[in-house]
């Protein structure tokens, strides 16, 4: 598996640089670094604590003269999951049946500090639809992406579970709907900022709970697990020229992004 997707990754950025020099003024070849902030609906712990990397490399085809249409695809490495931690001696394990236990790889010792760490990393390739505000130098996308489980790592209430990206435990694929916005900040560079949700579960958790009665049976809960995420990254793209924005307001100061993309001379 881990070599199928090498294999995959190394034949994605051969095409990408070989389309470039054989038609360098259509496409636009990217590299991408930035973090992920993370959780997971649906496993008790809410906020974007998960801290992850997110990069990779891109491709971006404009499909108008004036570029201000844009499609692209990327291949990314991307960590998400979800993490709480808590003070030592936290847990009160009187309140969950033993079933939540029963995958517990009693060879790691218990950590009291967390209450959840998952991590889940993904290879990922997003395919979106671009719009650039010319003057503003802004850039908003929608898309979808298809992500490969390729490591799978949990520890509950203190305790590591023999989950593997193997075991079936999470789905092996990942299918979710992406929206961004770039900001150019100089020139080739931008910063993108995007949200990320799953579209279908990654996983169905039972979650069972002893009540206060000791004479009353656990209630079982059925959960859903859906991947929500936000990132901030770095773009570099390649083979983009461009010039001063000389627009001026009344005030003499400039109106927009300083640098305006320069459009290609191309026959159609």
């Amino acid at each position: 598996m881990k070599n199928n997707i090498i294999r995959v990754f190394i034949a994605f950025t051969f095409c990408a640089f070989l389309v470039q020099d054989i038609n360098a003024q259509r496409f636009i070849g990217s590299v991408i670094a930035g973090a992920n902030f993370a959780q997971i609906e649906g496993d008790d712990v809410h906020g974007f604590y998960k801290v992850g990397f997110n990069g990779g490399l891109g491709l971006t085809l404009p499909v108008n003269r004036k570029q201000t249409w844009q499609v692209s695809i990327e291949m990314l490495y991307s960590m998400k999951g979800s993490v709480k931690r808590c003070q030592p001696g936290y847990f009160n394990l009187d309140n969950y049946a033993p079933s939540m236990f029963t995958d517990v790889d009693w060879s790691v010792p218990l950590d009291s500090t967390k209450k959840c760490n998952i991590s889940l990393d993904y290879v990922q390739i997003p395919v979106m639809v671009h719009y650039e505000e010319t003057y503003s130098g802004c850039t908003f996308g929608l898309g979808f992406a298809w992500s490969r489980l390729v490591r799978a790592h949990e520890i509950y209430n203190g305790y590591t579970r023999t989950i593997t990206a193997r075991s079936g435990t999470y789905k092996k694929s990942d299918w979710s709907i992406i929206a961004d916005i770039s900001i150019r900040l100089y020139k080739n560079l931008s910063l993108n900022l995007r949200y990320e949700y799953s579209l279908v579960p990654i996983r169905l958790a039972q979650f069972d709970y002893l009540l206060n009665d000791p004479n009353s049976p656990p209630v079982s809960e059925i959960h859903k697990y859906h991947n929500n995420m936000l990132s901030a990254r770095l773009i570099y793209f390649f083979n983009e020229k461009f010039y001063r924005n000389t627009r001026v307001n009344k005030y003499g100061q400039t109106m927009g992004t300083r640098w305006l993309r320069e459009i290609p001379d191309y026959d159609e």
